[in-house]
């Protein structure tokens, strides 16, 4: 496995990062706690998940399942650097939402590492993560609010997801106002096909020091040899959900059967070259695999492995062309 830092920070973390939302209401505790051991003896040390995570398990099912993993011992705990998220509102479905119980308030902050701590079964969290954008609550609000967390131990990192730049830029001069050291971490939306984020979020990150953590690498399946499997009827997943919009599109359909086709050409899988293909960009720390095998967590750790040359570079270049850099690419 190979390790960079997190953004600005002297934190090392593996390349790639373990998605857990898949723990619980697609794969079950025992599985789930197999597919951590064996990403953590292949080296991967970051692991990613939200207090939310559980879906049709319940919420918060996913960060229960970790604490119990951490609860078998072994230096489980001490060799993972953990990363959760808080936003969204915790109440069972269906129950009402209770006011200050969601969003970013120092308030609902507190709240939401409380429940975090109690469900992992740990006493800190190496990086705290925003899920989303709070255009209610000031960041000298949550700043304050994080402080608080930090000279107690419970966060020693703070990150965000789904963020766009001018959010990214706004936190951290507001930090910095005040001599904190902001965020260090965005989790975005960003893949071959989907390369928006490279616009404004990327270069406000790299601007800032913040590291790239790309969520959906490979798009819900799309650059996952999706064609292929649809053809061998094995492409239940693939061909659902994001993928199946996308490839209602003749235009994207054409390009992934591009890419496919090219991949063929060379002997390569498609899912192990679009991982490969975001360890090449610049700014990106590593992408959040979610594997629901060890076939596919194996898939994932080769990919860390293979070097894409600049001939190949520059073919998935011309299928799936960048937006270009801001503000060219949308003025003079």
């Amino acid at each position: 496995m190979e390790y960079t830092q997190l953004g600005r920070t002297g934190l090392k973390v593996s390349r790639l990062v373990l998605g857990t939302m898949n723990f619980g209401p697609q794969t079950d505790e025992a599985d789930s706690h197999a597919l951590m051991d064996a990403a953590q003896d292949a080296g991967v040390n970051f692991f990613d998940t939200a207090n939310v995570y559980g879906q049709s398990a319940g919420k918060g099912r996913t960060e229960e399942i970790i604490g119990n993993w951490f609860a078998r011992g072994g230096g489980r705990r001490d060799k993972t650097v953990l990363a959760t998220k808080a936003y969204g509102n915790m109440s069972v479905d269906g129950a009402p939402v209770w006011p200050n119980h969601d969003k970013l308030s120092a308030l609902n902050i507190r709240r939401a590492v409380e429940g975090s701590l109690k469900r992992l079964g740990t006493d800190y969290i190496d990086v705290y993560q925003f899920h989303h954008v709070d255009r209610a609550t000031p960041f000298e609000e949550i700043w304050q609010a994080m402080d608080v967390l930090v000279r107690e131990g419970k966060i020693l990192y703070v990150g965000t997801s789904n963020f766009p730049g001018y959010k990214i830029a706004q936190a951290n001069e507001v930090a910095s106002r005040t001599g904190r050291l902001g965020l260090v971490s965005e989790q975005c939306l960003y893949n071959l096909a989907e390369r928006r984020a490279e616009m404004e979020v990327i270069p406000a990150a790299q601007e800032y020091g913040v590291g790239i953590i790309p969520w959906s690498p490979l798009y819900g399946g799309l650059l996952g040899g999706a064609l292929r499997k649809e053809r061998e009827g094995g492409g239940s997943r693939s061909t659902g959900g994001r993928a199946a919009d996308s490839l209602k599109d003749p235009v994207v359909r054409a390009r992934v059967q591009a890419y496919e086709d090219l991949l063929a050409k060379h002997g390569l899988e498609p899912g192990e070259v679009g991982l490969a293909w975001l360890l090449t960009r610049p700014g990106v720390t590593g992408p959040i695999v979610g594997p629901r095998t060890a076939d596919q967590l194996a898939s994932a750790l080769r990919a860390v492995e293979l070097e894409l040359d600049e001939e190949l570079l520059a073919s998935l270049e011309e299928i799936f062309p960048g937006p270009g850099p801001s503000p060219e690419a949308f003025a003079w």
